[in-house]
């Protein structure tokens, strides 16, 4: 594949998902955290250590928050840098990750099947969410294809009895070692689970020798360990004791965070995530499954998807991105299935191949249908008023989920550029300009605004009861106080001249008469209505300050 061709595919995600990146407020609960800990990072020095306000956040390892930092900088605004400047870490790892995915279909089934797979990467539901989304995942995403795809290859050309290119075993460790920095072993755990399966069918562990496993896992300690030793020395081990025995295998023995469900999650969102190129995936999926025998290539991708979709059917924790990493899988399927004539690639299908299928013409057609009514009635719902931009919005999802609905298992290179055009379309306008404006649930935002035009100090703490979300502290500042009615009364106290406090209307005379007193009253300078989508609580808020 030409080089111009990886720099368009490059180009085109940046563009898909660049709507949106400064439009959308902060997404609580877990996007405003990794921003907010970048942010203290920048405030501090402190390059290594990971904390929220006061508290550690030891979830995940420090290579996003290196990665937004650099932004940061690059950006020359230091902590006062918008949220976009964030979320472009984010839109630059679902790129890399397009680009990747191409450069392995490419080398798997040639070109024009290289292209396809990174049209469906680039424009799929999941990837356009994730790009716009200032957390790791886009950027595992990146690393775990960069594996893959050097893990294929040398698979590929090992099944043919050809010579490994040098570069691959490099590009597999150093992507292994740079994603256990990001987000821990989902890589490793992705590539072991594919070696396993393949292992079981074929019976050869002889082709793992190509990866030079003694210098490449030298690559990727050297990676890892330097920044391991410094967290676990600064913490004490309380980074290996919260990231591994808390987060990790909690979410594995149960149900962690509100987010506990139980097998066939991943199947039902499947549509939505894979949306508007799900159905041509299981197309070609099912094809590819029909010929696993026959093709150590499809072998490899099937066994990318299927094992890891499983593993994380079976953890009780779930979350529609933790199957993320398994995607790229389908799309290298479906562009390989234009490598085939039509009378091959359209061969029938077996009966209980057929019903996955039209359960899934089912799942598109109801995606589709939930998007193109979310463009138009969310506005009339959280605004009262009809936005324009729903008509081209709606027309954009009801054309890409058309296109993506084909009784031909194989689709044409020209089609599948249309559905992504159509879905980049529907995304720009969802994400960039009708969801920005749904006012009540941005109540953030709203917040920020009212103590920008209240504020009487350029030192003003705001002290907030009863709404704690993440997004809050980012807009409004690390110093921000997450406490209760008491709490604001005794910050309004303590600097009665400067300080600020938000508090349910509700409990304004509580407030009020624990000021009384002490000889002072509750002013309110402004009231903020909306949802708190995190929690789904209708909220009314006051902002106040000591009375003159």
């Amino acid at each position: 594949m030409a080089g111009r061709t990886y720099f368009f595919l490059f180009l085109f995600s940046l563009l898909l998902t660049v709507s949106g990146l400064s439009a959308m407020p902060p997404l609580d609960r877990d996007e405003p955290r990794f921003m907010q800990a970048t942010k203290q990072m920048v405030e501090t020095g402190d390059y290594v250590d990971i904390r929220f306000q006061a508290g550690s956040r030891y979830q995940k390892p420090i290579g996003i928050y290196w990665l937004q930092s650099v932004a940061v900088a690059l950006s020359g605004e230091g902590p006062a840098a918008p949220v976009w400047v964030y979320r472009l870490v984010s839109a630059l790892g679902i790129a890399i990750a397009v680009v990747a995915t191409a450069w392995t279909g490419a080398n798997l089934f040639g070109a024009s099947a290289g292209l396809a797979a990174g049209l469906v990467m680039a424009a799929i539901f999941a990837t356009a969410f994730e790009g716009r989304d200032a957390k790791t995942d886009a950027v595992l995403l990146a690393c775990c294809i960069a594996a893959q795809g050097a893990l294929a290859q040398i698979y590929a050309a090992s099944r043919r009895d050809e010579a490994v290119a040098g570069h691959l075993p490099w590009i597999f460790w150093a992507a292994q070692g740079a994603a256990i920095l990001i987000k821990g072993p989902i890589a490793p755990l992705l590539s072991a689970l594919t070696v396993a399966v393949l292992f079981a069918f074929e019976r050869d562990w002889r082709w793992l020798s190509k990866l030079k496993a003694g210098r490449g896992l030298a690559l990727a300690l050297l990676i890892v360990l330097p920044w391991l030793v410094l967290i676990t020395w600064k913490s004490g081990g309380t980074f290996l004791q919260q990231a591994v025995g808390k987060d990790m295998l909690g979410k594995v023995a149960q149900g962690q965070e509100s987010h506990g469900l139980p097998p066939g999650f991943y199947v039902l969102t499947y549509s939505l995530f894979m949306w508007p190129f799900g159905l041509i995936a299981v197309g070609a999926g099912l094809q590819a499954l029909n010929r696993l025998r026959d093709d150590p290539r499809l072998r490899f991708c099937l066994a990318w998807y299927i094992p890891f979709w499983l593993l994380f059917e079976l953890i009780p924790t779930k979350l529609p991105h933790y199957v993320l990493p398994a995607y790229p899988g389908m799309a290298l399927m479906v562009g390989w299935l234009l490598t085939l004539k039509p009378e091959k690639a359209n061969a029938p299908l077996q009966r209980w191949q057929k019903w996955l299928w039209w359960a899934t013409a089912f799942g598109l057609a109801l995606v589709t249908t939930g998007l193109a009514v979310l463009c138009i009635a969310a506005p009339l719902y959280f605004t009262g008023a009809f936005s324009w931009w729903s008509i081209p919005a709606a027309l954009a999802a009801l054309g890409a989920g058309y296109l993506g609905f084909s009784r031909q298992l194989q689709v044409p290179l020209g089609r599948i550029g249309a559905i992504a055009i159509c879905a980049g379309i529907a995304y720009a306008l969802l994400f960039g300009v009708i969801a920005p404006s749904w006012k009540p649930i941005w109540m953030s935002r709203e917040i920020e605004a009212a103590l920008r035009a209240n504020r009487p100090c350029e030192t003003t703490v705001l002290a907030s009861a009863g709404y704690h979300e993440p997004s809050l502290v980012f807009l409004v500042g690390t110093k921000t106080i997450l406490t209760n009615v008491e709490g604001t009364a005794q910050h309004l106290l303590a600097d009665p001249a400067c300080a600020l406090a938000l508090a349910p209307v509700g409990e304004e005379k509580r407030l009020d008469g624990l000021l009384v007193g002490q000889g002072r009253s509750a002013n309110r300078v402004a009231r903020i209505d909306g949802v708190n989508y995190s929690s789904g609580e209708n909220m009314s808020l006051g902002l106040y300050r000591i009375a003159d």
